[in-house]
């Protein structure tokens, strides 16, 4: 009993360093930046408010969540669970807010895949369902985020101009991460494989799944272009559209609160390399952020009314999606 209370109490100290250590690195590297950029550059940077634009993002977020919930049920009706449309839109709204209040930026999904483990006969079938669709929409940024850099002149002449060496070094650590990763859990990863060629790689789902993933890109990246016009940046929209995917994909690296720090060192770094001022690169991404918190409030508020419901208690759908 005494290991158990010791192992418990470990294991809780160090969830709360990890909790510790992103919200520091959020901090810090927001700190760095204000320090670099200085809060006046930054203030040159905005413009008036502009409330249809904010409405606009808000507006989208709202189609945005709904889609991302529809390729939720997709992918586990694929594998065999039963989830309700109105239940994964429910469940995607509050894990959208706990993404956004929790350290690391993942554990609204590890919420909704735990609640849905709880209640389906397949627990490994419910965690792999979330994990399936977040890889679904990870491969679409990626997808996008390359073609905008093939796109963008300026960008590319910076990529390509940056020495060889580093670039070799970098690839040779994640691919040395990867295979380490691949090598320990080639047992787990064998499940995993058989569920994602069922329920996102299959012939019958794939378009559905590209399509759905490709929207959900789309959105993130017209609700920033609504963040930029928010606050007055005119830059145009074809300088601008380029950047945002490599914003975006800084967000992914569970390292953070929410992606802060992260996003806007991304910003400025990329905002640099494109030729235009880091410090209004900063400020579109602080106000992407903000923009996106206050989307995520229908989260807070089904967590206080408990209105999630209870989903099935051990049902497993009897047909494919309709």
């Amino acid at each position: 009993m005494s290991a158990a209370r010791s192992s418990l109490a470990a294991t809780s100290r160090r969830r709360r360093l990890f909790i510790l250590l992103r919200a520091f690195i959020s901090i810090a590297a927001l700190g760095a930046l204000l320090w670099w950029l200085e809060p006046a550059s930054m203030l040159d940077a905005l413009g008036p408010l502009a409330p249809g634009w904010v409405l606009a993002g808000l507006a989208i977020s709202v189609p945005q969540v709904f889609v991302s919930a529809w390729r939720w049920r997709l992918t586990a009706h694929r594998l065999g669970l039963d989830l309700s449309l109105g239940r994964a839109f429910r469940e995607y709204y509050l894990a959208t807010f706990l993404n956004q209040v929790l350290p690391g930026g993942v554990g609204g999904d590890l919420s909704r895949a735990w609640r849905h483990a709880s209640e389906a006969e397949d627990v490994r079938g419910a965690w792999h369902a979330v994990l399936i669709e977040r890889v679904s929409g990870q491969v679409a940024l990626i997808v996008v985020a390359v073609v905008a850099l093939l796109s963008s002149p300026v960008l590319l002449r910076s990529v390509t101009t940056f020495p060889t060496a580093p670039k070799l070094q970098l690839a040779g650590v994640i691919a040395a991460f990867c295979a380490a990763v691949l090598w320990f859990s080639r047992r787990a990863l064998t499940r995993l494989w058989r569920d994602l060629r069922h329920s996102m790689l299959a012939r019958t789902v794939l378009p559905q799944q590209l399509l759905a993933s490709f929207a959900v890109v789309a959105s993130y990246i017209a609700v920033y272009f609504c963040s930029a016009r928010a606050i007055g940046v005119p830059l145009p929209a074809t300088s601008l559209l380029p950047l945002v995917p490599m914003v975006l994909l800084a967000m992914a690296l569970p390292l953070s609160v929410a992606g802060w720090g992260l996003r806007e060192g991304a910003a400025a770094g990329i905002w640099l390399l494109a030729g235009l001022a880091p410090a209004q690169g900063v400020a579109i991404s602080i106000a992407y952020g903000a923009l996106v918190f206050v989307s995520s409030l229908p989260g807070a508020v089904l967590l206080m009314l408990g209105g999630l419901g209870a989903g099935p208690r051990k049902g497993v759908a009897s047909q494919g999606p309709q």
